[in-house]
């Protein structure tokens, strides 16, 4: 059974700096994604590429139920999305901690209502596992960029959320510390079981850490490929000779005529 349907989705927004044509109300309408249809399983981890614009975030929004489709429906366990839930966790592109937080005080948010042992232990479980323990006490603005993003990783997991959703979760880290947070992304996953969409622009990522990826065309936006990868982790992809061959062909997918 299916964990996530989506549905003959299109979301189409108007152009309100050009007036439309006379007998047209739909002639200044900007089509995004055009009648998408997928399903998800429950535990996957799914990567989903296209060029910029076309759509991915605006998915993804859609799945967690902060926007909704011009046509077309998202269900999760055969429920119609109708808002955002705290079985799903999004974890913006950009920092979403309260400045005038610590850290943990901000991981400790979202799980306030638990009892207050509980609670403790939850937020010392997930700060340890994201190897921020001993920064518990610090503030946003005295961390790296790559502990800001370890930090709201904690903070979502720590709900124990059924499924995260990322948007370009690497955005803004430097090399090595993309790759940490890339190999901890994995590792959680493995750990925890949840599912897990992420978007990103970056090629090698989705190679490196999908169960499953997906491409997207150019806007108005449909499903140009779809591919299952059954490979195991840890990947490398100049080891694994199929991985190299869609790497070479996702370049091309995306306009990119040659891969470095």
């Amino acid at each position: 059974m299916s964990y996530i349907k989506i549905e003959a989705i299109t979301k189409s927004y108007h152009d309100r700096r050009s007036a439309p044509r006379k007998n047209s109300d739909k002639s200044n309408e900007i089509r995004v994604l055009d009648n998408i249809n997928l399903e998800f399983k429950e535990g996957e981890m799914v990567c989903i590429l296209g060029p910029s614009g076309c759509g991915k975030s605006t998915l993804l929004r859609m799945i967690a139920g902060f926007d909704s489709p011009t046509s077309g429906q998202v269900t999760i366990h055969d429920k119609a999305v109708t808002g955002p839930s705290d079985n799903n966790i999004f974890v913006f592109q950009h920092s979403g901690l309260l400045p005038w937080m610590t850290v943990w005080d901000n991981v400790i948010l979202g799980v306030r209502h638990l009892p207050e042992e509980e609670k403790n232990e939850r937020a010392q479980e997930y700060i340890d596992i994201v190897d921020l323990s001993g920064f518990e006490h610090h503030y946003p603005h005295q961390l790296s960029g790559g502990m800001l993003r370890r930090a709201e990783l904690a903070r979502a997991v720590a709900v124990q959320p059924e499924m995260l959703i990322m948007d370009e979760p690497f955005s803004g880290l430097d090399f090595l510390t993309h790759m940490k947070i890339r190999e901890e992304l994995v590792n959680m996953h493995e750990f925890l079981g949840q599912s897990m969409l992420i978007v990103t622009h970056d090629i090698d990522d989705a190679l490196i850490m999908g169960d499953r990826i997906i491409v997207l065309s150019s806007r108005p936006s449909q499903v140009k490929l779809e591919r299952t990868l059954s490979f195991d982790r840890p990947r490398d992809l100049s080891k694994i000779p199929e991985l190299s061959e869609l790497r070479d062909e996702l370049y091309f997918m995306l306009g990119v005529s040659y891969a470095v």
